[in-house]
Formats: structure tokens, sequence, C-alpha cells
């Protein structure tokens, strides 16, 4: 498939989707055929024509911060792309939103509605561990889904209806556990969330990396909280003790405003070393003085490229256009690499979409569950293509510093290992 540039797409796409149809995919599930895309035959008696696009994010609870950011960048690039032609056939492409409130009990509920109504595809979710509830209900229906930045390896695993555009935890891990020895660090503490995917996911692969061969850190305190937790007084006191080099603390952007004070409160003075969710400038307001030195791994810089420069001109240029736009944003008109992920996880649908013009008279969402695996799509956050696992082929992330109130690049990181 043609590589295509993020910002040079024709503008395209809105028509129902009946679930129905057929399809021959030995990898469908045993449930049904999918959504049905296209029709057999060209109906010039209907005014419009439409492909429903399920965003699967969490604008309510605690991940709700970084889910409107990224339906920010969803919605934008439906702005810049909203149609697609099939087989002679111009197609609205209609946003259908579902919030799955941060739960992933919720979360399932949300994706059976966006089943229900019929898309064709579906982005999201901020968040791994709803993006893990929800994975076997879009597999069910045969209905794929690109995780815009959710990094838990359990999004993707076995799971052949769901992708992702964003790199993966391990390579998290790896990356701030290098940033670690090479700042000098011999033993760190880290603080995560029980039940949370991404919280502990991410903090083990930090760990392993961390006191492994190559390094060989040590990890001197590794403490746990619950959700919803305000004090944290025991686990501080603990990390206090061991004097630790360093603080790992991957967590949401609402458990971030409630930790990172008390650790400065109590008189750890320790550099805080973060991952992805972090980016985020309402959580840095929200913290203040705190979030000073904070070091986090991000899959977007605006300096990368030229298409991030372009990308970021114009969605600032959309986010000023509505007040509402900015307040989703946190207030400001800074872009998030969510915001970019976002644009980018709808860019690669559009273009898995594009690809299957002329290949078949009736096109259903299996059909664009296997052109996913093809595309190669050159984004805004990176160039994208899926390995079998419909993982995004990526080993570079940019590390980033909170410095007076704004995020500071301070250097590229490639992962070796890969």
């Amino acid at each position: 498939m043609k590589k295509m540039t993020a910002l040079l797409l024709a503008s395209v796409m809105t028509v129902s989707l009946a679930a129905c149809g057929g399809n021959d995919d030995d990898d469908a599930a045993s449930s049904g055929p999918g959504t049905q895309i296209t029709a057999a035959e060209k109906d010039e008696t209907e005014a419009t024509h439409t492909i429903k696009i399920g965003v699967f994010e969490p604008t309510t609870g605690e991940n709700s911060n970084g889910g409107k950011q990224e339906v920010l960048g969803i919605r934008y690039a439906n702005a810049i792309v909203p149609t697609v032609e099939l087989n002679g056939t111009v197609y609205n492409i209609e946003l259908v939103e579902a919030d799955n409130q941060s739960d992933k009990v919720a979360a399932v509920a949300a994706a059976e509605s966006l089943i229900v109504e019929g898309v064709a595809g579906v982005i999201g979710s901020y968040g791994s561990g709803v993006s893990n509830a929800a994975g076997q209900t879009f597999a069910d229906a045969n209905v794929p889904a690109i995780g815009a930045s959710c990094t838990n390896p359990q999004v993707t695993a076995g799971n052949k209806y769901y992708f992702r555009t964003t790199f993966m935890d391990p390579f998290q891990g790896r990356v701030i556990a290098s940033y670690a020895a090479e700042q000098g660090y011999r033993t760190a503490a880290v603080i995560s969330q029980n039940g949370d995917d991404y919280s502990t996911g991410i903090a083990a692969y930090f760990r392993q990396a961390f006191t492994d061969e190559k390094i060989g850190g040590k990890v001197v305190a590794d403490e746990a909280y619950h959700a919803g937790e305000t004090e944290f007084d025991e686990i501080l006191q603990k990390i206090q003790k061991t004097n630790p080099d360093c603080i790992f603390l991957p967590c949401s952007t609402a458990m971030a405003e409630v930790l990172l004070p008390q650790i400065r409160e109590s008189g750890i003075t320790a550099p805080v070393l973060a991952a992805d969710t972090w980016e985020n400038l309402s959580m840095v307001k929200a913290i203040g003085e705190a979030a000073e030195g904070v070091v986090f791994s991000s899959p977007f810089e605006v300096s990368a490229t030229t298409q991030a420069k372009t990308f970021v001109r114009g969605f600032q240029s959309y986010l000023r256009q509505n007040a509402e736009r900015i307040a989703l944003n946190g207030g400001t008109d800074e872009v998030a690499a969510v915001s970019a992920l976002g644009y980018d996880a709808y860019m690669t649908m559009v273009t898995a979409l594009e690809s299957l013009d002329g290949t078949k008279d009736v096109l259903t969402s299996v059909d664009l569950r296997n052109a996913l695996y093809e595309v190669d799509y050159e984004g805004v956050t990176g160039d994208i293509s899926f390995d079998d696992n419909g993982d995004a082929i990526r080993d570079t992330a940019y590390l980033k510093q909170i410095q007076n109130g704004k995020f500071v690049f301070l250097k590229k990181q490639v992962d070796e290992t890969e």
C-alpha cells in the first residue's frame, strides 16, 4: 500500500452501516461476519452514505483528562478528512462516541453500545485497563479497534482485532530505566496502583530493566496503593527510610495530582521519573511547584518531523476556534501527545479504508481489519505499520522534563534491543 502523508489526505466520508454481510476470512470470529461497509450496488437514490467509526474513550472518571484530549485529536482528524470514496460512492465518516468512564465494567457496556450502533471500526482507548476489558467485545463482533495511547501488551495479545499506534510498556520501562542509569541513579523506589493494568505493568517492566545485569540497579522500596486513596503517609515513610536515588511513579493524571505534592511535602527530594500519562498540562498546573523537574517518556515531539510541526499548527488553530475545545484540552492550546496519537489512529483507519477501494463489491469490517495489517502510513507521531500482533513497529521515545510549568524536550531515546 502506498505511504500516505498525514496532512495531505484529501477531504473524504458518513452512511449507516448494516450489521450484516458475508466474508470468507478464516480468522473471522464465530459470532458473525462483522459490519457491512458497502452495498453490492451503488444506490443513487440515497442522499448520503455513512461509515460509522466508534470513539471509545474515557471522558469521565480517573482518566478523563487524557481521554478528552485524545477525543479532540480524533475529532480534528475527522474535520480534516471527513469522507472516503469506495467503489464509486462517497461515504461520510461519522464519529460515534462512547464514554467508557475510566471503568472496566462500564467499558464493556460502552463497547457493546458501539457494536449496536453498527460501527465499522473503533478508536481507543486512553487507558489500558478499559481497552483490555473491551477487547473481546470488539473481537466477537469482528470489528477492528485501534488503541491510540494504550500501552499495556495485553491489549493486543491474542486479539486479532486490536491494534495500537503507540509504543508499549516493556519499551517504555527500558527507556526510563536506561535514562535513570545515565543519570547515575543506582537505587530506585517504585510506587504503583494495585489493579491498574497500566501502572502495575509498566512498574514491572521498569523494575526488570533497572535491576538486570546491564544496569545493575536496585529497587529499595516497592510500594502500591489502591484507586481512590488520598493519604500516603505510610508508603512515603517507608520510601524516605530507604533514601532512593530516584522514584518511578507511573500513574494517572488524577493520582499524580494527589501523590506528587505529598511526596514533596514529606521531605523526599529524590528525582521523580514517570511515563507517557504525565504529558498533561492541566495536571501540571494543578500540581504546581511540586511537578518541577519530573522526567517522563513520550511518543511525540513537535520538533521531530515536518509533519509533526504542521499538525501542531493546525491543531492549535482548531482548538482556538472554539472555547469548548480549549476547555476540553485543559484550558490550554498546548498539544498533548495523546491528541497526536488520536489523530494518527483515525488517519490510519482511513488509510486502511481507502486501500479497500475497488477490491470487492461488498466490504465488511473484517476486510478493514485485514487492510490494517498492510497499512503503511506516515503519521505525525512517526511511521505506522503493524506487526503480526497488531502493534505499531516503534523503537523511539522522547524524554521530556517539566520545567517552569512547561514540557521541555531532553533527548530522543532509541531502544537498541528491538
